[in-house]
């Protein structure tokens, strides 16, 4: 239990204030409650019998001090205390409940938030290990099972329990009687939330991975929607579906229905508690019944309250419990995370003159007036046999471009995920103009443009799709036009029916292969970052469009630094240097002609 809050409490951070505040609320109103419930008692019995206020020593007692004329009076002074009483409770408990609702959902957000946040800033390889479904439904789901099915549950079931505990005292201060309902009701509790809690956290879990699943099956089933059609075999999708839904509502049904047993049980157990309290109080106190008509006041109204209290409490709890791995499952994402982060930030420190400079969020300008110069760096991926580079050293002036060549495996995109800053080299270094890029990152990166060889395109206009990232109110139009100009898509935007403004559809659906290479060419060109690096780029597309992307890159020749991997050797013929890599080490550099003619030649 206490590693559970230990995890609870890092989870809601944040929200320590505001818990406190509503446990503390909750307090108050069991206060209330019995204060409320224990006055009815004495309110029924001057109703039945006003000659009780002279002869009891409390009601005299108060009857007197007050300087009531009446017990007439008196009796509806004691009725207006009660209602009072009921509707500062009724205000008080709204509250708390409003309270609950609003840490619960602001929970959320914040840690759906958290969760994005962390997703974005995780390092690279984190991503490569990780399926994007598993990701959407931590953001999604999972944070609903840990507000919804534990903050907001852990938080009603203290306040019901705080109200069955003050309810019971004050029926053992009322009747001693009342000690046999502790001893009947307790054990059935507590019983049925240690027969059914682990049953309810597998449901739930089994539900949860279910859910995870439907959500990859879709992701698969309409992200090769083409695929799918063509080849035929929506039935091998719609089966997986059929086989996860199926599993999803029978273990739903079995953690809810289950869930909600307790409460049946329990009010069976308090209504013949009732009767059978009356039926033996009655027995042993024959000739009393005027007494019994107060303790049955208070112990009707309050097993009004208990009623729902108890079988509240205990339903809570069930999905508390049935929803404690969705707290271990944040918990130890967000440390993975951390931990993930953590190796990263101690290479980078030990490039860096300044110590835990990469933490630094100041982002300064990196001046890059001359080269860029690769030093002896070497990678290798964890539990690699060998290493991915080794000792590549290249030096790349200024507006010059350069082709990397190689066959599959050679070094080729790990040279460019390096460069990208996605990975951090064992050793060796990256220099800008004599400065590491490891001093801050995040500089050299606003310097880096990059055109992969599948654009991602958001489902939103074209406009937006260039000026990526940046709100409404702050897109450049001068800018944008400039960068449609320069990656050569006047005419196609002149073409579509609503200009720049166009919806491109879902991953830009609406354009050809090549359009898309161009509009990922002109979001570069509008971040105006200085060095463009194209990671096969026109590797998907035919030999017309291919010339077509070519020549938009070409224009950018002297304007821009651009480093280009080729998977058609025509792409780089304009290129000022070549690099071929061969297992991770470049093996021959120089012109296309050097590079690329030369071993052409002497192949044949």
């Amino acid at each position: 239990m206490t590693q559970f809050l230990l995890k609870f409490l890092y989870l809601t951070k944040g929200h320590h204030r505001s818990l406190i505040s509503v446990i503390f609320t909750f307090v108050f109103i069991s206060g209330l409650e019995v204060f409320g419930t224990g006055i009815i008692g004495p309110f029924i019995t001057v109703a039945t019998n006003p000659g009780l206020v002279k002869t009891n020593y409390w009601l005299n007692l108060v009857y007197g001090q007050l300087h009531f004329s009446s017990e007439r009076n008196f009796l509806i002074a004691l009725g207006g205390l009660v209602l009072i009483a009921f509707y500062v409770k009724a205000f008080f408990s709204f509250i708390a409940q409003k309270s609950v609702f609003q840490v619960g959902y602001e929970l959320k957000g914040k840690l759906a938030y958290e969760l994005l946040r962390s997703y974005l800033e995780a390092p690279y390889s984190f991503h490569l290990k990780i399926n994007s479904a598993t990701l959407i439904q931590n953001v999604i789901t999972t944070t609903d099972n840990v507000c919804i099915g534990v903050a907001m549950p852990l938080l009603t079931s203290i306040s019901n329990a705080l109200i069955v505990v003050a309810l019971i005292l004050l029926l053992v201060n009322t009747s001693s009687m009342a000690i046999i309902l502790i001893a009947i009701l307790l054990p059935v509790i507590f019983g049925s939330i240690k027969v059914l809690r682990k049953h309810l956290s597998f449901w739930n879990k089994e539900s949860w991975e279910a859910s995870n699943e439907m959500i990859r099956i879709l992701n698969h089933g309409l992200g090769s929607f083409k695929e799918t059609r063509v080849i035929g075999c929506e039935s091998h999708f719609e089966q997986q579906m059929e086989e996860q839904t199926s599993k999803y509502a029978r273990n739903w049904t079995l953690s809810q229905g289950y869930g909600n047993l307790p409460r049946f049980v329990i009010e069976a157990f308090m209504i013949t508690f009732l009767i059978c309290f009356t039926l033996l109080f009655l027995r042993i106190n024959q000739g009393a019944e005027q007494g019994l008509t107060g303790i049955l006041g208070i112990f009707a109204l309050a097993s009004i309250r208990l009623l729902p209290a108890v079988s509240n409490l205990v339903g809570n709890i069930n999905t508390f419990r049935s929803n404690t791995f969705a707290v271990d499952r944040l918990f130890f994402e967000l440390k993975e995370i951390e931990q993930a982060k953590a190796p990263s930030i101690v290479e980078l420190s030990e490039f860096s003159a300044h110590p835990n400079s990469p933490s630094n969020h100041k982002v300064s300008l990196l001046s890059f007036e001359n080269q860029i110069v690769l030093d002896k760096v070497t990678f290798q991926y964890p539990d690699s046999p060998r290493k991915s580079l080794d000792q590549v050293s290249i030096t790349i002036k200024k507006g010059q471009s350069i082709g990397l060549i190689g066959k599959s495996g050679a070094g080729k995109t790990t040279l460019v995920d390096v460069l990208l800053g996605l990975f951090v080299p064992q050793s060796g270094d990256i220099k800008v103009d004599g400065t590491s890029v490891y001093d801050n990152l995040r500089s050299w990166q606003n310097l880096l443009g990059y055109v992969p060889q599948s654009i991602y395109l958001i489902d939103d206009t074209l406009e937006r799709n260039i000026a990526f990232g940046v709100q409404d109110h702050l897109i450049d139009q001068a800018r944008l036009s400039k960068a449609v100009e320069m990656a050569q898509l006047t005419e196609v935007v002149e073409r579509l029916q609503d200009g720049i403004k166009t919806v491109v559809g879902e991953r830009g659906v609406l354009l050809s292969g090549g359009q898309r290479q161009r509009v990922g060419i002109a979001r570069t060109l509008y971040h105006e970052r200085e060095i463009l690096v194209f990671d096969e780029a026109t590797a998907a597309l035919d030999t017309e469009t291919e010339k077509l992307v070519t020549e938009a890159t070409k224009a950018l020749s002297g304007t821009k630094t651009i480093i280009i991997i080729a998977h058609r050797l025509s792409t780089i013929e304009h290129c000022d240097r070549i690099y071929q890599l061969e297992h991770g080490r470049v093996v021959k550099s120089g012109s296309y002609q050097e590079v690329v003619l030369d071993q052409s030649h002497s192949n044949a």
